[in-house]
């Protein structure tokens, strides 16, 4: 393994745990989501470069697109609980609850 897929690969798995337990605020979800699709990027980035493709792929600026709108999404879901429930903690939201 060398060392740049050891990197991606603790990136994701750093960001998985961090999404998995430490989920008090839904910012901190949200920036653990958006280090996972950073660290996913990087590596559909180099991929090509790894295995001397000639030709660059669509993929990583699809992923990229995909991540912007996802990103955007969250931020206006931060936004509305923000003003609806008064804070972003997650123990707060009753998803059960219409």
């Amino acid at each position: 393994m060398t060392p740049l897929h050891l990197s991606f690969y603790s990136a994701f798995t750093l960001s998985s745990l961090g999404f998995a337990f430490h989920r008090t605020h839904l910012i901190s979800a949200l920036l653990c989501l958006e280090g996972m699709m950073l660290s996913m990027y990087m590596a559909l980035a180099m991929w090509p470069i790894q295995t001397q493709t000639s030709s660059p792929i669509i993929l990583p600026i699809l992923m990229l697109a995909f991540s912007a709108c996802e990103a955007g999404t969250g931020l206006a879901l931060l936004v509305a609980s923000t003003r609806t429930h008064g804070s972003d903690h997650l123990h707060n939201f009753n998803l059960l609850q219409c």
